[in-house]
């Protein structure tokens, strides 16, 4: 079911991993065309372009943009206890997990009586974007508002698409989450126009919403047309990522229970047609292994089209190694959204990795563990963005602020330095902003004269 990339016996450079490993690709920029008029119609019309690309798109026009706060509270009260329960364990966690990440502040005095401080400040307003569609994602409402929270965000929205099914609200179990959170803001519209009406808000909707206040920073998953709505806004407000379809990568030894595998590689694939399943092993007979146990098991899966495309595109694959070693080759020049490792000795394996979203250790740490309930966040780079950048995290809603506090001895001290580093770059006025402090450069100019 899966196609085979055989690289044993050959040891390929990065450029050559890079054209060689199954990858998909989301072309963003076809969309740009399609999602530009969306973004300008809402920057110009505000909550009432909002609401149309929303009757069309979604096939219903919310009342009112704004959530009313008592649909909030209700969802919550008509939460299955067993969901409930789970996601207040999980919101626990993950608490726990994103509180500990918070930065000092740090103040190092460079010179006597000159300090340098990095202070954190949290963003001042934030839109968290959760996708409707294929699924519903209330845990992806944990994943980006207990972050912000936790970074000290004062002000932060929920933005969900409207349900035709639920009276052009956003899903319940989205609305519950929510409440859970003490989230009291939440707007019910999804895709490019919710990215638009996020970025420009609007100050008097129609609809009696009341002042739609933008953001100064919009995080979250979605698809194409999110993604492509947030490249074009980002110039407007800051966004976390332009996130990709999801991906799984699996490094395994001859040990790996097949069974195990298969069922990870399947679990991403059931996301998105476009999600990536890859496998990369050294062992032949684990690879024909895994691949019998995703024919004979995804078509039990409530989603098994979604997940037998997903699994039979060119995304997803088999790559065959000589041993680890070169594995870990393979899996670093991939740089999966998520990856598990599945070998002997698995810590230790893992602990060489230096490129991943999120890597999970061992049999007993797969990626639905962290999808809901692991502690740390799912939402990470994709489409080998890991090499560079991270997932969501408490950081993300931080600005590092660099506070400098000279004396007037400590400015002395330097100002030579200064002057130099100014003349050597052709910026004498920079040397002379110093030098007058110290000096009267009028007269001196006169003097020269």
């Amino acid at each position: 079911m899966l196609s085979i990339t055989d690289l044993r016996g050959t040891t390929p450079t990065t450029s050559q991993l890079r054209r060689a490993l199954p990858r998909g690709a989301a072309d963003v920029d076809s969309m740009i065309p399609t999602v530009r008029p969306v973004v300008e119609e809402v920057a110009a019309g505000g909550a009432a372009a909002a609401a149309g690309y929303s009757e069309r798109f979604d096939g219903c026009r919310p009342e009112r943009t704004r959530v009313p706060a008592e649909a909030i509270a209700a969802a919550v009260d008509r939460l299955d206890p067993a969901v409930r329960r789970g996601l207040e364990n999980s919101i626990t966690r993950i608490r726990a997990f994103h509180a500990a990440q918070k930065p000092a502040d740090v103040t190092v005095e460079v010179v006597p009586g000159g300090r340098v401080t990095e202070k954190w400040i949290p963003v001042g307003r934030v839109g968290l974007y959760v996708p409707g569609g294929n699924a519903v994602y209330p845990s992806s409402v944990l994943m980006n508002v207990i972050p912000a929270q936790e970074a000290g965000v004062a002000s932060l929205v929920v933005a969900s698409p409207p349900q035709a099914e639920h009276d052009g609200l956003p899903h319940p179990t989205i609305l519950a989450a929510c409440a859970l959170l003490g989230v009291d803001e939440v707007w019910a519209v999804g895709g490019a126009q919710a990215v638009a009406l996020l970025a420009y808000g609007d100050d008097d909707p129609a609809d009696g919403s009341g002042p739609l206040e933008p953001v100064d920073m919009i995080t979250g998953p979605g698809n194409i047309f999110v993604t492509a709505a947030k490249r074009l806004c980002r110039s407007v407000v800051g966004i976390d990522a332009e996130a990709g379809p999801t991906e799984i990568a699996v490094l395994a030894d001859a040990g790996a229970d097949p069974v195990a595998v298969a069922y990870d590689l399947i679990s991403q694939a059931e996301h998105d047609v476009m999600a990536a399943s890859v496998l990369v092993t050294d062992s032949a007979e684990l690879a024909g292994a895994v691949d019998r146990e995703i024919e004979a098991r995804y078509g039990v899966t409530l989603n098994h089209d979604r997940v037998r495309r997903a699994l039979e595109g060119p995304q997803s694959g088999i790559v065959l190694v000589d041993d680890i070693e070169a594995g870990l080759r393979v899996v670093d020049a991939y740089a999966a959204e998520h990856l598990e490792v599945h070998t002997a000795d698995a810590a230790a394996v893992a602990d060489r990795v230096r490129n991943a979203g999120a890597i999970f250790v061992g049999a007993h740490s797969p990626v639905p563990l962290g999808d809901y309930s692991a502690g740390s966040n799912h939402v990470l780079p994709t489409s080998g963005t890991a090499r560079h950048s991270s997932g969501l995290s408490t950081h993300t809603f931080l600005k590092g602020v660099h506070v400098v506090d000279y004396d007037e001895a400590a400015l002395k001290g330097v100002a030579e330095d200064v002057v130099a580093l100014a003349d050597a770059e052709r910026l004498p006025a920079h040397g002379e902003a110093i030098r007058a402090r110290f000096e009267d450069l009028a007269a001196k100019g006169d003097a020269d004269a």
